[in-house]
């Protein structure tokens, strides 16, 4: 299992009735990960830490030159004793880094509450835990946003670095912050439409470059936490249900 990620991303929405010509544009040059067994997506669910004041996300959508942030994976809807995946990312000037450590659910949950290593851990993941500890020092957090989705995922046949998702089903939620409780929220992405995500170190390949052109696909910016909070703060706003044209564009 690979501990340290470095690597750009680039995001775009399309129309999810357009996912099956894509994934046939693709086929000649990339193969799906083998967790898409006969093309049927894995679920991810996540929580993201941050203050009660939300100054990670209020930072991060602020587009700063480095931003960094805490983050628990899970492949499914985990017990207490299913591994997940404990990471810090952080990201310069466009560029992404994500160190993670693969632990029990019980055991993150024991060490976030007591800052208490577990036993036997690799050095490898000992040095993550103390990268995260660093954090933890300077940054009051606790879990404050659920994001799940369903995922397809792809590698080049020619350059496994080269990475492309696609993310359906996107829900968030900032209560019952329990990965144990399953997968429910509310929807972060327009109803009919799927997020695409490019992951790379070097550039887009130009066979990539071409079929978003045929798609007439662009890049732009988007978050899933950060579309979260902006409803968020836009219900607060409010103090009523936003109107659906407005919960529409915020979601787009």
């Amino acid at each position: 299992m690979a501990n340290t990620f470095e690597r750009r991303e680039k995001k775009t929405s399309f129309p999810t009735s357009d996912m099956a010509a894509l994934k046939a544009r693709i086929a000649p040059y990339m193969n799906p990960d083998p967790y898409n067994k006969d093309d049927q997506p894995y679920m991810i669910c996540n929580l993201y830490y941050d203050g009660e004041d939300d100054h990670v996300i209020r930072n991060s959508v602020q587009l700063p030159k480095y931003k960094e942030k805490l983050r628990l994976r899970s492949y499914g809807v985990p017990t207490a004793e299913s591994k997940v995946f404990l990471e810090i990312k952080k990201k310069y000037y466009g560029v992404g880094t994500k160190r993670r450590t693969k632990l029990r659910l019980c055991d993150v949950e024991s060490y976030l509450e007591t800052g208490v290593h577990p036993q036997g851990l690799s050095y490898i993941d000992e040095q993550v835990l103390r990268e995260i500890d660093y954090y933890r020092s300077h940054e009051t957090v606790s879990p404050r946003v659920y994001v799940s989705y369903l995922r397809w995922a792809y590698h080049a046949k020619d350059d496994p670095s080269f990475r492309v998702t696609f993310d359906s089903d996107i829900l968030t939620r900032r209560y019952d912050l329990d990965l144990k409780l399953g997968r429910y929220g509310e929807p972060a992405l327009t109803p009919g439409k799927t997020l695409l995500e490019v992951k790379f170190s070097g550039a887009v390949p130009l066979w990539f470059a071409r079929i978003m052109s045929e798609f007439n696909l662009t890049f732009h910016t988007f978050s899933k936490v950060g579309t979260n909070f902006k409803l968020y703060t836009y219900d607060r706003a409010c103090e009523l249900q936003p109107d659906e044209e407005h919960y529409l564009r915020l979601i787009h």
